[in-house]
């Protein structure tokens, strides 16, 4: 399987922000903080499955 991870994340995310919006808040820090962990520690965001 070829799939890119970040894409399908952020089709998850997006869905889930419109079921229930209140996880907006939640789904934006946790971006942040794995962002801001794979800058740190020199890592890609591009995960191949």
């Amino acid at each position: 399987m070829n799939i890119a991870l970040t894409p399908l994340i952020s089709l998850i995310a997006g869905i889930l922000i419109l079921i229930m919006p209140r996880l907006l808040n939640y789904i934006v820090a946790i971006y942040l903080i794995i962002i801001g962990l794979v800058g740190l520690f020199g890592g890609g965001l591009n995960f191949r499955l």
